[in-house]
């Protein structure tokens, strides 16, 4: 009787084996097929949806040499955009202001709030689907971290576990962070929460900028090149940044991430696609000081490829964002509010969302 278990169980590995081995020699060869065929736009989008992934960039080097890769993201990719932004271009409404915004800023748009201030709508594009939550006060959006007294553990917190340890009642993902096992408990760059620093390594890797709100709830978007640790401290102090995270602005074939999506109401120019298609968070604020927080979905979740970064500057620029930021998406890209709006594209969190360090909190009114 065991002899037939175990014979039994060795035929099953084999199959389960073969199987694998046969569908590894399918992908590559799509993957291939694509990568060569005629169709350039199709390897660019290939190419660069695999570079922005966190742990399946070494496929596009399967594919392409290092050269062709370099040439891709030379012809694909987001203009910079060094300028400063302009804060006389918002003017934050308070409760006894009206309630709908200046049809100068959002022509033919009448909004209503629900009791917590926050309004979710749906957006539906070629290749993606997401959703827009839209914050009337400004002061309501803090950030929600996993730290403990100050200190980080190895493992992150799901979205709910953020904003509920923050005490909000919505929110989406974060800053950028390490993302190795799925732990998710180590944030990269700068972490500000309540005017407390609570990681500060805004020079550790190239590209980093610092994405959150100061004491007078305008967005902020900071290129922190150059920046020591006694230099963020200053800037916080000076600046009196009271929450923020980091993401990273850099093309290689290690990273491939943005940042500046919207400056002072002018989008940032694109050349060819921009990007790849992918699941993206978006922050952005409009010129009555409501926040913008976007959330796609892609990477195959109902049937969807992901939105490109020319899709999320052109839907800012649609909710009239004058200034707007791309945050950490892929599989991190969720939005909470009483349940889960948008959740991971990852199987195992499709129900709620891979761990993370940081994330964007809306606290109640």
């Amino acid at each position: 009787m065991g002899k037939k278990i175990l014979k039994y169980a060795g035929r099953t590995l084999l199959v389960i084996l073969v199987t694998l081995v046969m569908l590894f020699f399918i992908l590559y060869a799509v993957m291939h097929k694509i990568a060569n065929g005629s169709s350039q736009a199709a390897r660019d989008s290939f190419v660069t949806t695999i570079l922005e992934t966190g742990q399946m960039k070494f496929l596009a080097s399967w594919v392409c040499s290092k050269d062709e890769i370099n040439e891709i993201q030379e012809r694909n990719k987001l203009k910079e955009m060094d300028v400063d932004q302009d804060m006389s271009k918002i003017t934050i409404k308070t409760d006894t202001d009206d309630e709908n915004p200046d049809e100068e800023v959002i022509p033919d748009l009448v909004e209503t709030f629900d009791e917590n201030g926050i309004r979710v709508e749906e957006i539906t594009g070629l290749t993606y689907y997401a959703k827009m939550m839209i914050i009337k006060d400004p002061s309501q959006v803090v950030v929600g971290t996993s730290a403990k007294d100050g200190t980080w553990g190895d493992y992150g917190l799901n979205l709910d576990e953020l904003i509920k340890k923050r005490g909000g009642i919505a929110g989406v993902n974060g800053g950028l962070y390490v993302s190795t096992g799925n732990k998710g408990g180590k944030p990269k760059g700068v972490v500000v929460e309540n005017g407390q620093i609570l990681y500060n390594e805004p020079s550790a890797e190239n590209g980093y900028y610092l994405i959150g709100m100061n004491e007078d709830n305008y967005l902020i978007i900071k290129d922190l090149k150059g920046m020591t640790k006694n230099d963020f401290k200053t800037y916080v102090e000076e600046q009196k940044i009271r929450d923020a995270v980091a993401f990273q602005e850099e093309s290689t074939d290690k990273n491939n991430h943005f940042v500046p999506l919207v400056i002072n109401g002018e989008g940032r120019e694109v050349s060819g696609i921009g990007g790849g298609t992918n699941p993206r968070t978006a922050i952005g604020q409009r010129a009555d000081g409501a926040i913008l927080l976007l959330v796609t979905d892609g990477r195959g979740a109902s049937g969807h490829l992901g939105a490109t970064a020319d899709d999320i500057i052109g839907i800012m620029l649609d909710y009239g964002a004058i200034n707007a930021a791309n945050l950490d998406g892929g599989s991190s890209s969720s939005m909470w509010y009483k349940e889960y709006e948008m959740t991971s594209v990852t199987f195992y969190y499709k129900h709620s969302s891979w761990l993370m360090p940081t994330s964007f909190v809306v606290m109640p009114k």
